[in-house]
């Protein structure tokens, strides 16, 4: 423990200072009822206490340069005691060698005569005769008389400055300088510090996202974020990171964004059990590289249906058939129902447009594409229909319910003569030797999301497809007819 005079090396407090009032056996006040206050410690084993709890060792030096108190650090980082070190005049001799003793001596005593407090690294001796570097911060300490009588010396090794110094280093850096977000949650899962990057991210000031909770600061992915930080509190730092997708409000409306995120559990290093203090939370918005990842998986993927789909179609004889197999791998992951209507007549001549069903989906549950129109009837299309639209236009056409109750959508789609449960549809012309041949329609329900440009230039494709294997078909047919003698 630390050594003051009081233990018999010093004798600043003394054991036979006068008796306070209040202490057992005096004539001090007491409580009502006649019993005696409560009494602290003295002022010599508080200051015991309080040397012996620092993290720093402490040393002190009275106006001769003699050692006055030691504490339990710096018999720690020295392997001098305090009943060693106390009442040694300087550190010649014993914790610095003879050689340096003189120099360090005097800037250690100049502090006394110095305003604030100096600072200075040098080399000290340890019992067995090490070496260590230590950085120490003096100041004067003054007497009564407001003079300087002595002066007091903390000391750490550098290497463990150091350390301090860099991870205060590190967190200032993370919280003003850093190019992604790094956000403190406390335990309640409300942010308690946000860096300038997070802040742009979710779209606010740093100050202004301060104890409000995620729920508000997200408009979706908030519960999934909730749940990872309540993982962490109870579990621990997850192995490796997660890609969180959060919906994240500008003025422009919502966004999605995909952020990349590390968390970590911080406990307080002052504890003797850990206890939590909240979640370091380091995200990096790779929002960009995942949607290229996506497209480029979703490229391949209908590349490869566009390939397998040529090889089973050359196989078939019949050449509708060709087109519904076409038609059967398009479906896989793109759409929920498919129709393909034949231009009847011809689509520049007098009259009223008209298309026939040749091809489609089962409506009620998945199914392969089933050959219909065998009655030559025309489907009742209003005027200003989609698949009209495309097929006097011969281009693309998209069409959607738009946000509009449940009913409302059905009855939409009810008028549209497509399946009750559709919300988007794509319409892609069939074009072959310069002919429109009729429109293929790709419906979706309202799981999916609304069809993009990427979509329609896959459909076209499929389109291209499907109506090379009509117009073989009509080719067919019509050579069929001629006779084997004709043309």
């Amino acid at each position: 423990m630390s050594a003051s005079r009081r233990s018999g090396t010093t004798d600043e407090l003394g054991p036979d200072e006068p008796e306070r009032p209040g202490r057992s056996g005096g004539d001090g006040p007491k409580t009502p009822g006649g019993a005696q206050p409560v009494v602290g410690p003295d002022g010599a084993d508080l200051l015991a206490a309080l040397l012996d709890g620092m993290d720093a060792a402490l040393c002190a030096f009275d106006g001769d340069g003699v050692v006055t108190h030691w504490n339990r650090e710096a018999e720690r980082i020295l392997g001098w005691s305090a009943e060693e070190a106390v009442g040694r005049r300087g550190f010649a001799g014993w914790a610095v060698r003879e050689a340096d003793a003189e120099d360090i001596e005097g800037r250690l005593m100049a502090a006394m005569h110095a305003p604030g407090r100096q600072v200075n690294e040098f080399a000290l001796l340890t019992k067995d005769g090490g070496r260590v570097l230590v950085r120490t911060q003096s100041a004067a300490v003054p007497g009564p008389d407001g003079k300087p009588a002595g002066l007091y010396c903390a000391f750490s090794e550098v290497h463990a400055q150091i350390d301090l110094e860099r991870s205060i280093a590190l967190s200032e850096a993370l919280f003003d300088d850093a190019s992604w977000g790094v956000v403190l949650v406390d335990a309640d899962l409300r942010p308690a510090v946000v860096n300038a990057h997070a802040a742009r991210a979710l779209g606010t000031g740093r100050t202004a996202v301060l104890g409000r909770p995620l729920g508000e600061l997200l408009t979706r992915g908030a519960e999934e974020l909730e749940n990872a930080l309540t993982h962490v509190l109870a579990e621990g730092a997850p192995p490796a990171p997660a890609e969180l997708w959060v919906g994240v409000r500008t003025p422009d409306g919502e966004k999605r964004r995909c952020w990349r995120s590390g968390f970590l559990r911080l406990a307080s290093p002052l504890a003797e059990e850990p206890v939590p203090l909240g979640v370091g939370w380091i995200f990096q918005d790779v929002t960009e590289a995942k949607q290229g990842e996506q497209e480029a998986s979703l490229l391949r993927f209908r590349a490869n249906q566009l390939h397998r789909a040529a090889r089973a179609a050359a196989e078939c004889e019949d050449p509708v058939e060709a087109a519904t197999v076409h038609l059967d791998f398009a479906l896989a992951g793109f759409a929920d129902h498919a129709l393909v209507d034949r231009v009847m007549g011809d689509p520049d001549g007098p009259g009223p447009l008209r298309l026939m069903r040749v091809v489609a989906t089962p409506s009620g549950g998945p199914g392969p594409s089933t050959l219909a129109g065998h009655a030559g009837l025309p489907v009742r299309y209003a005027e200003g229909h989609p698949a009209l639209q495309c097929v006097l236009r011969a281009g693309s056409v998209r069409a959607g319910s738009g946000s509009v109750p449940a009913d409302e959508a059905r009855e939409w789609a009810r008028a549209r003569q497509w399946p009750q449960d559709t919300v988007q549809a794509l319409c892609a012309v069939l074009r072959s030797r310069g002919r429109t041949l009729g429109v293929v329609t790709f419906l979706r329900g309202g799981g999916r999301t609304a069809f993009e440009r990427s979509d329609a230039n896959y459909a076209e494709d499929v389109a291209v497809r499907i109506a090379s294997a009509l117009d073989l078909a009509d080719l067919t047919a019509a050579a069929d007819a001629a006779g084997p003698g004709e043309s």
